[in-house]
């Protein structure tokens, strides 16, 4: 099999395109020190992504509002919510929003 030329220089330079935006920072921040407020906000961005990436599955399921009963997702989000708060346990709460989504689902 063989690649074409212009097909490698693609694929090069896709794996650039991704690969530097994710090394350059770490590469720069890794010389300095940063402040403790900074390295406290940063310790925030994955849970906020992860949240809006959430929010849009439990709240528009197939792109369509979500808000009642009949979204399986509602009630085991909040009971999941419920069992993060009472045992600050990242395992339990997965169980807890698992088990509550396939009983309702």
């Amino acid at each position: 099999m063989d690649v074409r030329p212009e097909i490698l220089a693609l694929i090069l330079a896709c794996a650039l395109v991704t690969a530097l935006p994710r090394v350059l920072p770490l590469v720069a921040l890794s010389r300095f020190e940063l402040p403790s407020w900074l390295r406290e906000w940063l310790g925030y961005v994955p849970l906020a992504v992860l949240a809006a990436l959430l929010a849009i599955e439990v709240l528009l399921p197939g792109g369509e509002p979500g808000f009642s009963l009949a979204n399986p997702a509602l009630p085991a989000l909040a009971a999941a919510f419920a069992i993060a708060v009472w045992s600050r346990s990242l395992i339990g709460t997965v169980i807890a929003g698992v088990a509550a989504y396939w009983l309702l689902a």
